[in-house]
């Protein structure tokens, strides 16, 4: 599945686009993820723990930096993840991409999404939702790791590194998604 997500941070493209590539800064913004390795300049082992209700799920992640187009202002990563009680896969292509904004940066991140065994049986809208979500959670970290304090930006890694709690998110995912249908169907009777 396709999800496409954006954000925008209030700093110049430049020193956006150096926290990009600083994969172990960025990994540890990321909800429930934990940096474990870094193998060389462009790979690195990460844990990435999810709860689902009742069902909690921690894969353990080889991250590839797979391109880097510095004239665009792009990267591409891709993520492999094993759920460790081999219950399931994930499998990423994320790229990320910056253009200037006024007075800041806008961030656009493209993912190819697929996944397999408990976490696969949500539907594409729910896991867009969710996913939305993390993205905003996410884009918290990182502005804080371009503009806080240093105890601010360290405040905000130790936040983003708690487990992911999907049953949150995927309530408000579904209060979204009935809220859509319902203006659809409200659109279609007027």
């Amino acid at each position: 599945m396709r999800l496409e997500n954006s954000f925008e941070v209030p700093a110049p493209p430049d020193r956006a686009w150096e926290l990009l590539l600083d994969v172990p800064r960025v990994v540890p913004c990321m909800p429930g993820a934990e940096l474990k390795e870094t193998v060389d300049d462009s790979n690195w082992k990460a844990d990435v723990a999810v709860k689902l209700g009742p069902v909690s799920l921690k894969f353990a992640t080889d991250v590839t930096r797979q391109q880097v187009d510095e004239a665009a202002r792009r990267v591409t990563l891709s993520a492999k993840g094993r759920e460790l009680r081999g219950r399931g896969a994930a499998r990423a292509t994320v790229e990320s991409s910056l253009a200037a904004t006024n007075g800041g940066t806008r961030v656009d991140i493209v993912t190819d999404l697929s996944l397999s065994g408990p976490a696969a049986q949500y539907g594409r809208g729910m896991v867009a939702d969710v996913s939305s979500q993390l993205v905003g959670r996410f884009a918290d970290c990182l502005q804080k790791q371009l503009e806080a304090t240093p105890a601010e930006a360290e405040a905000a890694v130790t936040e983003a590194a708690k487990p992911v709690s999907g049953l949150r998110l995927a309530l408000a995912a579904l209060i979204r998604s009935i809220q859509r249908l319902l203006r659809r169907l409200f659109r279609r009777s007027s």
